[in-house]
């Protein structure tokens, strides 16, 4: 059953997928299921040090392989560095230090050369069958290490990859220190992956006209064909990339990872390669969330008013710089859209090690501060005992407010309202004051609240977007936009906008997948932009086509477009003295007499980026013998503007609690003393499964105060930003401990424990 929203013909219904049928029939093509004709296949060989010169690289055993057709590396292959993260040339931020192949290795995983063969598995033993020696250099496994005096230098210039800070208000009156409170925490955040079910691939050829095609799961076709282009030494119009289906990416896939390998692999061969990667190879070579540790000082007064707030990050980038410095500059502009606060001060450095490389990942930035600010806050709120609820609506920004650090609205911002509506659906009030109990098994509940934006727009970032839209003789759609599907229905999003605001049914509109050869310029699918900004041009175009179709409607009928209006798929007029003609009469009619198409395309400039919200409710159950925790109930609110379609909207508040439950307990990409992570893919990285989710609630608060389509903001990174936080201070709360360290494991729970003096129950008994 399709539920409606009233005053809507399809915003806020239920739509499935644009390849639903196809997805659970088997019949969609993965990246993983393209072929080509003559299709050959690469395999990496990948460091097994975290850091080392390769001396000698000795391929005779491998190129005797019977099918083996080239081997390549860093002698052979273009010396030249690029950024992986890079959207458009002379993007700031970005820091070219990578190469295909290197001759100084910095991570377990970074590459050393690459087999072409005549299938996978030739490729993969000839692999084996290379012999490299190598230098060990000392590695370095973290920022603070990177950062010592006399620590090896991972790139020449040192480690200090980047550093910043951000101040805004002046010194706010403390008092005296009996009349406020002041609070320091540190807390880190770990090494994540993302763990989307779709390996890391690509496929590129490479024909004798000189055309370069690329076929890759990106975020960004455009972003793809600048960093191929200009490191190979290609002409842009030369370059086309095609994102084909994916299985999803949560940000795994923002960066350009192996497309610029495999292009020059491919441009080698003369012929289509694929390089596809196993599950421990997308763990070691690709990227994961930076870990980082924040220290936060902050001042109260004692009736819970936050004055002054003061933070310092250090950001483990990795290897390789890639997104790492917007990265830590954009978790020092989150929470000042969040709250209140009379001072704040946001230092951040970013350092080199020798680890795997720090990249986007969902939220980008915005779960890491609000696992360290959330935290923080629960504390205080024990300190002057208040409920963390009270605690929280005292200091949460208001409707219209300005973000100081941006200079921008922070819009129709109702988190107070997800805040307030939420406790009452909780029940927190009874909840939170209830006795944790004092035997093994200890339950209670935690509340978090997060902030993030809509789009990319900054004074760095003009954001825009091109689309074009053609009305067909049947009445149907042809909607042209560079969309990239990562799994959280855009295509559909789009469509339901445009069905919405010309009276057609969302299935009578085609969309496609972007290529940069015949789709038009968008920066790509990242920034919580595409309901907001893509929405919003889809919508625009729309009605644009719409005022068209009235105008040749008008000049079919012989009457002012003034007494006709369009609805339900046809124009017809107000007084309906005249026949109502439908879209595809119009288009028909229109060409045979004026030769004319009904299509519309249009640059869309966003001129907003107001805060989206959530807040999210958890209650925890913990075992004190063993230290495990699990969750047994969880409520998500999200300030959604409006759920365009609701069934993804909530599915996407399910699948980031599910992450977020990981995040918080268990998830960890963790390394050995030589910077080795673990290896066994998903056996050995421990993710949430459905037997292991609790009852989640969703509850939207919809409204239509900001710019987004139908006053619609963002929702598939928001709903996982505040998840750990609301976990962690939940099993702080059942056990009296202050656990910062994420993921709080068995191990970290059993160590708080036996840590602290205080008996509890038999909990001495078990530790």
């Amino acid at each position: 059953m399709i539920r409606r929203v009233s005053g809507y013909q399809y915003v806020g219904g239920d739509h499935p997928v644009s390849d639903a049928v196809r997805k659970a029939s088997g019949d969609l093509a993965f990246g993983s299921d393209l072929r080509l004709p003559g299709m050959v296949h690469a395999a990496l060989l990948l460091s097994p040090y975290a850091h080392a010169r390769v001396m000698r690289v000795d391929s005779s055993r491998a190129r005797a392989i019977p099918g083996v057709l080239g081997i390549h590396t860093s002698a052979e292959a273009p010396t030249g560095r690029y950024c992986r993260y890079r959207i458009l040339p002379g993007q700031a931020g970005c820091v070219d230090d990578e190469s295909l192949f290197t001759s100084t290795v910095r991570f377990v995983g970074d590459r050393v050369a690459a087999v072409v063969a005549t299938t996978s598995a030739i490729a993969r033993e000839a692999v084996r069958a290379i012999e490299v020696e190598y230098a060990p250099l000392a590695p370095v496994l973290d920022a603070d290490a990177a950062l010592a005096p006399d620590a090896p230098s991972v790139h020449p210039g040192g480690n200090l990859l980047h550093e910043f800070e951000v101040a805004v208000g002046a010194d706010a009156e403390r008092g005296a220190a009996g009349e406020r409170l002041e609070l320091e925490t540190t807390v880190t955040t770990q090494r994540l992956h993302h763990a989307a079910l779709d390996p890391h691939l690509c496929f590129a050829d490479y024909d004798s006209a000189g055309q370069l095609t690329i076929w890759s799961p990106c975020q960004s076709v455009y972003g793809a064909r600048t960093v191929v282009a200009d490191l190979l030494g290609l002409p842009y119009h030369r370059v086309r990339v095609i994102k084909v289906p994916m299985g999803g990416s949560f940000g795994g896939k923002q960066e350009f990872i192996l497309e610029p390998v495999t292009a020059y692999l491919a441009m080698q061969a003369r012929r289509p390669v694929s390089l596809i990667l196993d599950r421990d190879e997308c763990i070691r070579a690709t990227t994961v969330r930076p870990t980082q540790r924040s220290r936060l000082r902050s001042v109260f007064t004692r009736d819970g008013d936050l004055r002054s707030l003061e933070i310092d990050t250090l950001l483990d980038a990795g290897a390789y710089a890639g997104s790492s410095p917007d990265y830590t500059e954009a978790m020092a502009h989150k929470l000042t859209r969040l709250y209140r606060v009379a001072r704040y001060r946001h230092r951040g450095r970013v350092a080199y090690t020798t680890t795997p490389v720090g990249g986007g990942m969902r939220g980008w930035g915005a779960p890491d501060i609000a696992a360290c600010a959330e935290i923080h806050l629960d504390r205080a709120a024990r300190r002057l005992n208040l409920d963390p609820v009270e605690l929280r609506l005292r200091n949460l920004v208001e409707p219209g407010d300005l973000d100081p650090a941006s200079g921008r609205s922070v819009g129709d911002a109702r988190v107070r309202e997800c805040l307030t509506r939420g406790a009452a659906a909780f029940d927190w009030a009874r909840r939170v004051a209830s006795d944790p109990g004092n035997g093994r098994w200890r339950r209670a509940v935690g509340v978090a609240c997060g902030a993030h934006k809509n789009g990319m727009l900054s004074d760095a970032f003009p954001e825009s977007t091109t689309m074009s839209l053609k009305m067909n003789e049947d009445g149907t759609l042809d909607l042209n936009a560079a969309l990239h599907e990562v799994g959280a229905g855009s295509a559909v999003t789009l469509k339901t906008i445009i069905a919405e605001a010309l009276g057609v049914s969302p299935d009578r509109i085609s969309t496609r997948e972007a290529d940069s050869a015949v789709s038009p310029f968008d920066f790509g699918c990242f920034g919580s932009r595409m309901t907001y900004v893509a929405g919003a041009s889809a919508l625009a175009l729309a009605t644009a086509l719409k005022e068209r179709l009235i105008e040749a409607a008008a000049a079919l009928l012989g009457l002012p477009r003034e007494r006709l209006r369009a609805i339900d798929g046809c124009v017809r007029p107000i007084d309906a003295q005249a026949p109502a003609l439908d879209y595809g009469l119009i288009v028909q009619r229109a060409r045979m007499r004026d030769g004319i198409e009904l299509g519309v395309t249009q640059t869309y400039r966003g001129t907003s980026n107001p805060g989206s919200y959530s807040v999210q409710f958890a209650e925890v159950e913990v075992d004190t013998f063993t230290g495990l925790a699990r969750v047994t109930d969880f409520l998500t609110v999200v300030d959604i503007g409006r759920a365009i379609n609701r069934q993804m909207v909530e599915g996407q508040c399910r699948g980031a609690v599910q992450a977020g439950i990981g995040s918080a307990l268990c998830e960890e990409v963790t390394l050995d003393d030589q910077g080795r992570p673990s290896s066994g893919g998903f056996k050995n990285y421990h993710l949430v499964n459905a037997v292991d989710m609790p009852r989640v609630e969703v509850l939207l608060v919809e409204h239509d105060g900001d710019d987004g389509p139908y006053g619609a903001k963002s929702v598939g990174e928001i709903a996982f930003v505040p998840t750990a936080a609301a976990i962690v201070n939940a099993v702080n709360r059942a056990l009296g401990t202050d656990l910062s360290h994420l993921p709080v494991t068995p191990e970290r729970i059993l160590a708080a424990l036996a840590s602290d003096p205080r008996p509890i129950g038999v909990r001495t008994a078990c530790v």
